[in-house]
């Protein structure tokens, strides 16, 4: 089971929205120096929405080389569409990635039989571990603990990245699933306690920024070690609160660029963060001890 910091890498980007290869190797050292326990490639941080199919498949290759096996590397593969998912997680099995995150079918709104159906078919077409990611939020879609319970039963269906920020959720899928199904958060401000619960780690914005203190944290929370956790977690705070102040991944872009770890780039139609905010997400990353 991959567990503890796994961080929702962002695609870093030249001023003309070119993927810049160059800082994504940089990233790549830097999080495996900072403790960073895995990497997600081109998951929603990675704006998996604006990049084209190639470029995709692309980035995950490049991440899953340049690890080279030293931590583990999950590819962001999902889609509304059946089949492109499937596509997407062939090519990343192909592209030698460990798991897959396959995000539930956003706009089209299916039903809790749909979502099943969906993620049955992904996972019965490639043999790789895939992790459900159930993100409202972003999807209009919200898949039901007792739909995770049914598809953890398929054996190539390891994990969920549970991002409603419900901490009632952990109890409520533990006891539809086994003990070997990971249960993750995609939510930063309740991740202290959503491992103290029994959470198996998060998929992490924050950890961008600061993945040496996002790792110390989630350890101490899955060791129950509550006093240490919400100590490094304070530290935190306004990280988790502030990289959220524009839709994410605009502001973490922004604060990976002001550490000089990348350029300033992003793309249509999401822009770079409005100068109104800059000093309030520095502010955060001082807090944090990352600048």
């Amino acid at each position: 089971m991959i567990q503890g910091s796994i961080v929702a890498l962002v695609t870093p980007m030249n001023s003309q929205g070119a993927v810049d290869f160059d800082s994504l190797a940089r990233l790549i050292e830097f999080h495996i120096e900072q403790k960073t326990d895995a990497l997600v490639a081109v998951g929603t941080t990675g704006e998996s929405a604006t990049l084209n199919e190639i470029e995709h498949c692309e980035v995950i290759k490049f991440v899953v080389d340049k690890v080279a096996g030293r931590i583990p590397v999950i590819a962001g593969t999902g889609s509304n569409s059946t089949s492109e998912a499937i596509n997407l997680t062939q090519k990343a099995k192909d592209a030698g990635a460990d798991a897959c995150l396959i995000v539930t079918p956003y706009y089209n709104k299916p039903t809790q039989e749909g979502l099943f159906l969906h993620h049955k078919a992904i996972a019965e077409a490639v043999e790789i571990p895939q992790i459900l990611y159930n993100v409202p939020g972003r999807t209009a879609c919200d898949m039901l603990p007792e739909t995770v319970g049914r598809l953890s039963k398929i054996p190539n269906i390891v994990g969920i990245k549970e991002a409603t920020g419900d901490l009632s959720r952990v109890k409520k899928i533990r006891d539809l699933t086994s003990s070997e199904f990971a249960i993750y958060t995609g939510d930063d401000a309740s991740s202290r306690e959503f491992c103290l619960l029994g959470g198996n780690g998060t998929i992490t914005v924050s950890g961008n920024v600061a993945p040496r203190f996002v790792h110390d944290m989630i350890m101490a929370a899955m060791a129950g070690d509550a006093e240490t956790a919400a100590e490094i977690d304070k530290k935190l705070s306004a990280l988790h609160r502030d990289l959220f102040i524009q839709a994410n991944p605009i502001p973490v872009k922004f604060a990976v660029a002001e550490m000089g770890l990348m350029q300033t780039g992003t793309r249509l139609p999401l822009t770079w963060l409005s100068e109104e905010y800059e000093e309030t997400v520095r502010a955060a990353m001082r807090q944090a001890g990352a600048i």
